[in-house]
């Protein structure tokens, strides 16, 4: 089954508009879903929409209501709420161009796929491209879809271009709330070259294959290790827990860098040695 587009438009730069269409980039992962069940019965429980001292309330009688004060609200229905939505546009205009480093990674919250809607666009599209590759700028701008307003950057990707949504201001909070009361004193030199050596030890490309949820992969088992068995018993086996040290245990910073440093080299990825010829070879050539 094809991919379906997230939106389509024209990706307009002053005089040059460049149609389009965006994908998502990315999927829900392996979470696994639950659902609550009735043990006695097995079937599954089900909700009702209710009101407090009334009961169950028939679906039209509800309306969305905002909180203005405790106990207080302010009621919209759905055509108020219709009547205010954005306007899907099939334009995005860029009206800014910024360095890539420029923006926080708190801002960025989704990422799409832009690509050409046809063959008449992929000049446009390639000179877009390359335009922000060689100046190592992102474009922004602001894109309308499903009756909200989304804050989007725009930057070149292999042979195509991601774009990102990002979030408000208002939506991001304040990292010095959080730093404050760090202290900012410069460590020790030496504990900071062990670090830098432990570092450069487990220094390796990224592939994010290599990584997996262990939790996850751990509930498919004993879902399917329940379901072959085909048990409906709360404990199939017990679990032994690994042992976890006594937070009493004070650690030397310094022995417990330098034993990481040693033991990380059988571990740690390194990249191939070059070979240099001896001086006695050198010699003989």
């Amino acid at each position: 089954m094809a991919a379906r587009a997230y939106w389509q438009g024209q990706i307009r730069l002053a005089l040059v508009s460049i149609a389009v269409e965006v994908y998502p980039a990315t999927r829900s992962g392996a979470a696994i879903q639950f659902h609550q069940i009735h043990e006695p019965s097995g079937k599954r429980i089900r909700y009702e929409k209710v009101a407090p001292g009334i009961g169950p309330v028939d679906r039209d009688e509800i309306l969305k209501g905002y909180e203005i004060s405790k106990g207080s609200y302010v009621l919209l229905d759905e055509q108020e709420i219709e009547a205010v939505r954005i306007e899907s546009r099939r334009t995005l205009e860029l009206v800014q161009f910024v360095a890539a480093d420029e923006i926080d990674v708190l801002y960025y919250e989704k990422p799409y796929f832009v690509v050409p809607a046809d063959d008449l666009a992929e000049e446009a599209y390639a000179v877009l491209r390359e335009a922000l590759r060689a100046s190592r700028k992102v474009g922004i701008g602001q894109l309308a879809v499903r009756g909200r307003e989304q804050l989007v950057s725009l930057k070149p990707c292999g042979r195509g271009m991601v774009l990102e949504v990002l979030r408000y201001a208002d939506e991001v909070l304040k990292a010095q709330n959080y730093f404050r009361d760090v202290g900012d004193a410069k460590p020790d030199k030496d504990l900071l070259e062990l670090a830098t050596t432990l570092i450069d030890k487990k220094t390796a490309p990224f592939d994010a294959s290599e990584f997996h949820d262990r939790y996850v992969d751990a509930l498919h088992r004993l879902i399917d290790k329940k379901a072959k068995a085909k048990s409906n018993k709360r404990v199939l086996e017990d679990v032994e827990e690994p042992a976890s040290g006594g937070k009493g245990n004070v650690i030397d910073l310094m022995a417990a860098l330098r034993k990481s440093v040693g033991d990380s080299g059988s571990t740690a990825k390194k990249a191939p040695a070059k070979k240099t010829a001896s001086p006695r070879s050198r010699k003989r050539a």
